[in-house]
């Protein structure tokens, strides 16, 4: 069994938010998978996007602001 970390993006509206997550490998057919706790917390950073909470979703990750460019 092995872990390492990698980094999910996620994207609501006009942010998105980059998170360090751990996944674990094993020898199932079911690997890698997600640490209960992180996948609350990839959760409750995706739900203070949606409510424009940039002060909790910023606690918890990297908080960037998307901007479209004009072709």
């Amino acid at each position: 069994m092995s872990e390492r970390r990698v980094r999910k993006l996620i994207h609501e509206g006009n942010y998105m938010a980059e998170v360090e997550i751990l996944l674990t490998d094993d020898s199932t057919g079911w690997s890698p998978y997600i640490a209960l706790e992180d996948v609350y917390r990839l959760d409750d950073i995706r739900d203070a996007l949606r409510r424009g909470d940039l002060q909790a979703a910023t606690r918890m990750s990297k908080v960037y602001t998307l901007t479209p460019v004009a072709m």
